[in-house]
């Protein structure tokens, strides 16, 4: 059975940080490509960041700069380190991984930013 497990959601100012952590089990995690992705109240959700099984990564221009993720194969954990952070970024985050077209998802943690 498939887990993806978020952790390290919460409340906090702007300008503040946060770190997000993800823990995999049931997929071979070394081999998957993992990302953080985010859905706030009437929006879809959208891409905050990707790491490939060899470290590439990707973030789009809003989260550029400020969001960081890394992976720890040993653990099979993966991390979004959010610096930073703006009213805007307030949204579930959900962890995702990815092997050749087969996606699982957590089930979200709460981020939220006030002004």
């Amino acid at each position: 059975q498939v887990q993806l497990v978020e952790s390290g959601g919460g409340l906090v100012q702007a300008g503040g940080s946060l770190r997000l952590s993800c823990a995999a089990s049931g997929i071979i995690f070394s081999i998957n490509a993992m990302g953080w992705y985010r859905q706030a109240p009437g929006k879809q959700r959208e891409l905050v960041a990707i790491i490939t099984n060899g470290y590439k990564t990707t973030y789009p221009d809003s989260v550029k700069g400020r969001f960081t993720i890394s992976r720890d194969n040993a653990k099979n954990t993966v991390y979004l380190q959010m610096n930073n952070l703006k009213p805007e970024d307030t949204a579930v985050y959900y962890c995702n991984s990815e092997f050749r077209g087969t996606n699982y998802w957590g089930q979200g943690t709460q981020v939220t930013v006030s002004s």
